[in-house]
């Protein structure tokens, strides 16, 4: 059908306590507000079901969340470790890798960044403030709300990031504990925070659009430009012509 808007997947959230997968609206208005027709994915699908739901969607937003298991990145549980959800970590580190086979468009956002980077061979700190040494400490998790920014990240010229955002610096929220450590093959970060911590990443050779931030541009879109198009840039990538 022409002129049809494209079917964003979005990966659930999922309240450990209750064991229910649900959704935070932010990131529904800003699929919306961008031109897509979001839609939760259920938290436990058949996996052979996986191939078709991959096929059905235009373009995939894995969204924040818990932290990963750290088995999923070969280490030990560290002390600073917080909760984790083993049914999101199978659901997504298998969909993504069938995402990337498909060449479909991906937008990965805070816990979503750190799976792709999992997923694609690299690691995480499973803890900032006991694993990154830092003589200022950014506050990472930031001690007010999700709407205002708390940081800057410099962005890496000829970039994704730099044409999305327009600009060499942006400011951004920040609600995470865990960050890329190592990136993975065939990632490049764009992005950095203040300390040099890794804040965004894309993959320069993927046929169609591919990002992954750290922060929360979904809580920023009414107000910051460079959060919009984030997802405007991202939703017309998954556009069906």
């Amino acid at each position: 059908m022409e002129n049809s808007k494209p079917f964003i997947a979005l990966t659930p959230y999922h309240n450990l306590e209750k064991d229910e997968p649900y959704m935070r609206p932010a990131y529904l208005s800003a699929v919306r507000e961008a031109g897509g027709i979001p839609v939760i994915l259920p938290l436990e699908p058949e996996e052979a079901d996986l191939p078709q739901l991959v096929n059905a969607f235009d373009g995939f937003l894995f969204t924040g969340g818990p932290d990963l298991h750290p088995f999923s990145f070969g280490e030990e549980t560290h002390r600073c470790c917080q909760n984790v959800s083993p049914k999101r970590d199978h659901l997504e580190l298998t969909l993504l890798k069938l995402v990337l086979k498909a060449q479909k468009p991906v937008l990965g956002i805070c816990r979503g960044i750190q799976l792709i980077n999992v997923c694609l061979g690299g690691d995480i700190y499973q803890d900032i403030p006991s694993q990154f040494p830092e003589d200022f400490p950014i506050a990472h998790t930031q001690p007010f709300a999700f709407d205002i920014p708390s940081h800057t990240v410099t962005v890496v010229p000829d970039t994704l990031l730099e044409k999305i955002a327009g600009s060499s610096r942006i400011q951004v929220n920040s609600m995470h504990h865990q960050a890329i450590r190592k990136p993975a093959p065939g990632l490049k970060v764009t992005g950095y925070a203040p300390n040099h911590l890794a804040e965004c990443v894309e993959m320069p050779d993927y046929p169609s659009f591919f990002l992954g931030v750290q922060w929360h541009p979904e809580y920023l879109w009414q107000k910051d430009p460079a959060a919009k198009n984030i997802f405007t840039s991202f939703v017309s990538s998954a556009s069906r012509n």
